[in-house]
């Protein structure tokens, strides 16, 4: 296939059963691939054997002019092996395998993964770039999938000078049956640690912690939560640091006489003062939050920090699958040979890729974790409801001009995007990339329009184009594909990626994504049902490191005329079986401007529910000075949602997660104003902790024994 503008050595048709990202990061060069590690989470360069883990000061960074990346593009070729870059993939069996087959492909997947975790026909693998493609070819293999990059929460933050009143998040019906969680496990999976140390997780009399476990996954103090030999504990779950409650409460019981903090001695890879990770336990089961009687354990998903180390750790979409397995098993060590204890878990992180449904391998991944009875996950919708500014400085809304949409009326037609990348004083050198799914039935050919350029294509469904350098600089792959396996659509594809130069005694070269307006257009080539949507994978913004503050990764967003304000939820948020819920801003009776609006792409009614997110007052981990702080996003609406579901299962032990969901929508409360309809910004309305745990109590068999 010829391609205006593009050489034609760059244009190939598609391989089915290859993500594009992954299509795209195998088939680039080492040089390139070792830059895109530093910032990409789901590939990473391993430390080799008996080195040091790389740290210090961060890697000086040259920035590269138009003419430079021009010149450097032809030396840079293709490798066929790729040794020292890792990729962390999710890989999908064909349904149906012969016995002896299926057994032919586990030998072969275990015999080229570094490691490997299991659940039904899925895998979350991790394997060296120069693998991939031998287990491509493995027959019975469905699609490979890499992990998605998860956004760090960005809540609002305020000042606390005072503790929250201890009825605050008190739920006093049905006090005697579900007493504050007793019995049960509240899971907490987040980002800046866990101060376990904090006086709002104390155990009665102040001498030891209420947590039981917290698994760092970036940690390196304690041994990892397997000890790797076949059927250990938590196998496969060999990386990171596990701190058992023994290990904190002999700190706590030594930071007096040390003169030193509790959490120093016993420490997490990050400590953030005012970690995000505090503030939601405290929100879930802390002594002033909802199940403030249930055991706590926690996972820290370890961001990359903008540091040499950043190349050398995996923190995509495959990590939440293993912290949330961590936590079902250890609920199953916790009740012993009675069975495991119920648990509630809370993810307040997310991720805007994929196609927004009940698809994407984390959400079937949960989705069937959450078949067991005695299980609940509740996760936060995302912060990205804001897209117009509120003042000329406020920059904000670009967190929510990420979801775009059309219909084709008629064949032959044509709809255009605009798509801005940062410029003027930003530099900007992250991977951009949007991605727009639409019906099976159609068929879709895709142009593009670099800034001030011509057009490119068009690209017809079943071919791709990888790795092109364009004039302006910026390396632009696209996808075009039929039949995604996961659930029958079509996806384009498209990313805009910095060009990566060589390192040259230790300072990275790096040319970043041409400025300005990149215009996509589409033509619908055969269209019976014409509806589309198109979403921008998030960046964090913020600047490189090293680079004199011009280079930043930064988030693209869609121009005036391009962007919806619908459909921007969080798409873990969007899985079936797990509770999203929304930021109620109860002083102004609605939602909070920033909380993320719904519904999915398949038109379902997500978010589920709303809770009061806003100026929400809980602990400010690792500041003794300062050890209260109020936070503003769906972030703190989510564990009061996850606490609530605690108490439930204090009570109904051998309750569904579907069941705590019917029960939580049936009980919602609708604001003033409004009518028990789903909403696209509240769901069905405001949780009503009494009125859960009532219907709970109503629910439990004659003659059921709570664990308490």
């Amino acid at each position: 296939m010829t391609v205006q503008g593009l050489p034609e050595a760059k244009v190939r048709r598609i391989v089915q059963g290859v993500a594009p990202k992954l299509d795209v990061f195998v088939n680039g060069s080492t040089d390139v691939n070792v830059g895109r590690a530093r910032q990409c989470a789901s590939v990473a360069r391993p430390v080799p054997a008996g080195a040091a883990k790389p740290g210090g000061e961060p890697a000086a960074t040259r920035l590269l002019s138009v003419d430079e990346v021009l010149s450097l593009r032809e030396q840079l070729s293709t490798d066929s092996e790729q040794p020292e870059v890792m990729f962390s993939l999710f890989v999908q069996l064909e349904q149906d395998l012969d016995p002896e087959v299926r057994e032919r492909v586990l030998a072969t997947i275990d015999g080229l993964a570094t490691r490997a975790r299991w659940k039904l026909d899925s895998a979350a693998i991790e394997i060296p770039g120069r693998s991939v493609r031998e287990l491509h070819a493995t027959p019975g293999l469905s699609y490979l999938e890499p992990g998605q990059t998860l956004r760090a929460p960005q809540p609002l933050v305020t000042e606390a000078s005072e503790a929250p009143d201890p009825g605050v998040r008190q739920v006093t019906n049905q006090a005697r049956r579900h007493r504050y969680g007793q019995g049960v496990l509240v899971g907490i999976i987040d980002v800046g640690g866990f101060d376990f140390a904090h006086q709002d997780f104390l155990e009665p009399g102040g001498k030891g912690t209420r947590w039981v476990a917290i698994w760092d996954q970036g940690g390196s103090v304690r041994p990892p939560p397997c000890d790797c030999r076949p059927g250990a504990r938590f196998s496969a779950l060999n990386y990171g640091s596990e701190i058992a409650k023994a290990n904190m409460d002999a700190a706590m019981a030594g930071a007096k006489t040390r003169r030193m903090s509790a959490t120093s001695l016993e420490p997490q890879s990050v400590m953030s003062p005012g970690s995000h990770g505090t503030h939601v336990a405290s929100i879930a089961a802390g002594g002033r939050g909802v199940a403030r009687k249930a055991h706590l354990a926690g996972v820290l998903i370890a961001l990359r920090d903008e540091d040499l180390a950043a190349e050398t750790s995996f923190y995509d979409s495959t990590r939440i699958a293993d912290a949330v397995d961590y936590l079902l098993a250890l609920a199953a060590e916790l009740g012993g040979g009675d069975g495991p204890l119920p648990v509630s878990i809370n993810i307040s992180l997310g991720t805007n890729g994929h196609a927004h449904d009940t698809s994407s391998a984390l959400a079937r991944w949960i989705d069937n974790a959450l078949t067991s009875p005695g299980r609940c996950v509740t996760v936060a919708a995302g912060n990205a409801g804001q897209v117009e500014p509120t003042s000329p400085s406020d920059v904000g809304f670009i967190a929510g001009r990420i979801h775009a949409s059309g219909t084709f009326a008629a064949t032959g037609l044509r709809h255009e995007i605009a798509w801005v990348v940062a410029g003027g004083e930003i530099a900007d050198v992250s991977e951009n990339e949007m991605e727009i799914w639409y019906r099976a039935q159609d068929r879709i050919d895709i142009e593009i329009r670099p800034p001030g350029g011509r057009w490119m294509g068009p690209i017809s469904p079943g071919w791709k184009v990888r790795n092109a350098t364009l004039d302006n600089g910026t390396v632009l792959s696209v996808h075009s594909e039929t039949y995604h396996p996961a659930n029958g659509a079509n996806r384009i594809s498209i990313l805009l990626s910095p060009f990566f130069g060589p390192e040259i005694e230790g300072v990275r070269s790096i040319g970043p994504i041409a400025a300005g307006e990149w215009r996509i257009r589409l033509t619908g080539k055969v269209i019976r049902d014409g509806r589309y949507d198109a979403w921008i994978e998030r960046d964090d913004a913020r600047p490189l490191a090293g680079a004199r503050g011009r280079l930043w990764r930064y988030p693209s967003y869609f121009a005036p005329g391009s962007y919806t304000t619908d459909r921007m939820i969080n798409s873990l948020a969007c899985a079936e079986r797990l509770l999203s819920v929304a930021n109620v801003d109860l002083t102004r009776n609605g939602p909070h401007a920033t909380s993320s609006r719904g519904p999915t792409r398949d038109g379902r009614y997500k978010p589920d529910i709303g809770a009061d997110g806003t100026g929400v007052v809980a602990a400010r981990g690792f500041d003794s000075e300062r050890p209260w702080v109020a936070m503003t996003g769906t972030s703190m609406a989510s564990p009061y949602v996850c606490g609530v579901a605690a108490l439930m299962l204090a009570i109904a032990p051998r309750l569904t997660a579907a069941q705590i969901l019917g029960i939580g929508l049936t009980t919602s409360t609708p604001l003033a104003g409004h009518d028990f309809a789903w909403r696209n910004d509240l769901g069905f309305g405001v949780i009503d902790a009494a009125a859960c745990v009532d219907q709970a109590a109503a629910h439990r068999p004659a003659g059921e024994v709570s664990r308490l």
